[in-house]
């Protein structure tokens, strides 16, 4: 469907915010939902003064083009209708990030190594999100491309370099690319700043750190990995 559940929300948007991309692409723009949130932590929060005046270049790919309204329009510079098999090779710009969200599931094995692959010479890195429990799907709203061809499980992605596993009750998350040790870093970091201070009793610090680090990410400072200080290609 043009939707995903919201149960992985919040990995999913960490990871982007770990990532501070510059370029990204989401494959299977649907209704624009990652779009929206890549333009809300990357241009909106990120200390400009000028609330239109985007910065990032949030491009995407979608299949059925009864799917793309003004919304996304609005949401994303530019969006590319058809397969994504068939558009990867004509791109020639290699993004910072390119997203996967309940995508993959929607190509047979062959297709979806084919896919990733792609994606692998066209983005420095890529997250990738397929359901946890295989739940048959088949056409809906009139999209044939809806229907699920395969039923990815962990250890089909353990083949691919680079690449570490978020964890997810609903979700197989997979973060993939240049940064991947870094943000297995930043992830580290932070689940250690936010479990061990319970042990130890130093909430009232956490809570301090947390905020200033908040703070600090709204005006556009340096972040967990570092500032993106990364052009676009």
């Amino acid at each position: 469907m043009p939707s995903s559940h919201f149960y992985q929300l919040n990995e999913i948007v960490e990871l982007i915010a770990f990532t501070r991309p510059t370029s990204i692409l989401d494959v299977g723009v649907g209704f624009g939902k990652y779009g929206f949130l890549c333009r809300e932590y990357l241009d909106v929060l990120d200390g400009s003064e000028e609330l239109y005046h985007w910065k990032r270049q949030i491009d995407g790919i979608e299949i059925f083009e009864k799917y793309i309204t003004p919304l996304q329009k609005t949401i994303y510079n530019r969006i590319y209708p058809g397969d994504a098999l068939n558009i990867l090779p004509t791109l020639h710009k290699k993004y910072d990030l390119i997203l996967l969200i309940d995508i993959i599931e929607h190509f047979d094995f062959e297709g979806g190594e084919r896919l990733i692959e792609m994606c692998r010479e066209r983005g420095r890195n890529m997250i990738i999100s397929t359901p946890r429990i295989d739940l048959p799907q088949t056409e809906m709203f009139g999209n044939p491309y809806e229907a699920h061809k395969a039923f990815y499980r962990k250890a089909y992605f353990k083949k691919f370099s680079r690449r570490i596993f978020i964890p997810n009750i609903f979700s197989l998350l997979v973060y993939m690319g240049d940064d991947a040790a870094a943000v297995r870093k930043a992830l580290w970091r932070r689940r250690l700043l936010l479990n061990l201070p319970a042990h130890l009793k130093l909430l009232p610090l956490t809570k301090r750190f947390i905020i200033r680090s908040m703070k600090n990410a709204m005006a556009g400072k340096e972040g967990f990995i570092g500032k993106n200080k990364r052009g676009m290609s």
